[in-house]
């Protein structure tokens, strides 16, 4: 495989970016096994109280004034009431999320995932009560998946979503449509879905994009790449200009710049390649030593 054969949006396999990266895929096993765990706990009784219960009274996100406890901000994330309410999640989590980690770097996607559900229960608590009325414990890691859903409408906007695998809508079109109508759903009552939940996992991630730096640099790149076809950054993969040897010019500071990208050449493997993509994915191309960069830049000579 080339190097202008890689993907460098769409997360595969193929290159340095994974269809399971690791936050994404700890934690469709973290809640899986939760999820598996209340299930088996249905069956017990301590005291004349289901083992259920009890997890839900010390895990979920209990309203305030009615059993709240500050860590139940994070462990309500990782709960969820039946077989298809996890199925929905965990598939979103896993259909969007895997490219935002890959974008990402896998620590600053745990913090973006985390603050989302932080910032969802937060929401919920303070508004619920007043807009809606609702004093029932909430769990799901819904408001976290309406975070990644955002940055995902944000980084990858026109990537086509198959509704009922069939219809395809682009990912700005279908995202809004959710936020719109959770909007909408806001003061439904008795429908057992915490609305203003998602709403606040949506919001936190989109303001933790507008005002982290690197995010928005990333946005930018992502947006102008999905409008054009994503192609290598200029500065890394550009072929030098051809030129003209006739031509007088002003003293050669170009020439000179030229020359020492290129001397100290090196036989370049493609594990070498490899190598400094795996790290352009962690950590981002910014953090390229400069002869990483140089290789990187004889190989696209060669392509």
């Amino acid at each position: 495989m080339g190097l202008y054969d890689r993907n460098y949006n769409k997360p595969g396999g193929f290159g340095s970016f994974s269809l399971f990266p690791p936050v994404i895929k700890n934690l469709l096993i973290i809640n899986g096994a939760i999820f598996l765990l209340m299930t088996m706990m249905q069956n017990f009784v301590f005291n004349g109280v289901p083992a259920e219960q009890i997890i839900i009274h010390w895990f979920a996100l209990m309203p305030l004034g009615y059993g709240f406890q500050i860590w139940q901000l994070i462990t309500y994330q990782f709960l969820h009431g039946g077989f298809s309410h996890i199925l929905f999640n965990m598939f979103a989590l896993w259909m969007f999320g895997a490219e935002i980690e890959n974008t990402y770097g896998s620590k600053k996607f745990l913090l973006y995932y985390l603050l989302c559900g932080i910032g969802a229960g937060l929401l919920h608590l303070f508004l619920s009560p007043v807009l809606t009325g609702g004093l029932a414990p909430t769990i799901g890691a819904s408001g976290a998946i309406y975070g990644v859903m955002i940055a995902f409408a944000m980084f990858f906007p026109d990537r086509l979503i198959f509704l009922y695998f069939f219809i395809p809508v682009k990912a700005k079109y279908f995202i809004a449509f959710m936020v719109v109508f959770e909007f909408l759903a806001v003061d439904s009552v008795g429908s057992g879905v915490a609305h203003l939940a998602h709403l606040g996992g949506a919001l936190v991630g989109f303001l933790f994009i507008l005002f982290d730096k690197d995010s928005m640099v990333s946005f930018k790149q992502m947006f102008g790449a999905s409008r054009r076809g994503y192609s290598p950054p200029r500065d890394v993969f550009q072929k030098p200009a051809f030129k003209n040897p006739f031509k007088r010019t002003e003293p050669d500071v170009e020439d000179a710049t030229y020359s020492d990208v290129n001397e100290d050449k090196t036989d370049v493997t493609q594990e070498d390649i490899d190598k400094i993509l795996d790290k352009i994915s962690r950590s981002g191309y910014k953090n390229l030593t400069e002869q990483e960069k140089k290789i990187l830049f004889e190989a696209s000579r060669k392509m």
